[in-house]
């Protein structure tokens, strides 16, 4: 019970930052260099998240398009073309307001 109240703080804190900061650059996505996000992609659904410690400190998110989510619930490999695979990572970076409310 306790990992599923994690997971779901993850995913929140995820979202609103995510929500956050499209709000503040006024983009819907950051731009891609040298390419186009494909269609669909905000219909792309959650793998798994982790939290990296250490130097990289940050939270991760794996995200997939509905072929990778068919395939891995298949456990075949390897992908078949059209595999969509992204990861999303935020650095942790700490302020007085965050230590206030999460108590570090």
């Amino acid at each position: 019970m306790k990992r599923f109240a994690f997971l779901l703080v993850v995913v929140g804190t995820l979202a609103g930052v995510a929500a956050s900061l499209a709000l503040a650059s006024g983009y819907a996505a950051a731009p891609i260099v040298g390419g186009t996000l494909p269609p669909g992609y905000r219909d792309w659904r959650l793998i798994s998240v982790a939290h990296e410690e250490g130097k990289l400190n940050d939270l991760r998110a794996i995200l997939g398009n509905d072929v990778a989510i068919k395939t891995y619930r298949e456990g075949k490999v390897p992908f078949p073309d059209g595999t969509i695979i992204a990861r999303l990572a935020w650095s942790y970076d700490s302020s007085e307001e965050n230590n206030k409310a999460f108590g570090r």
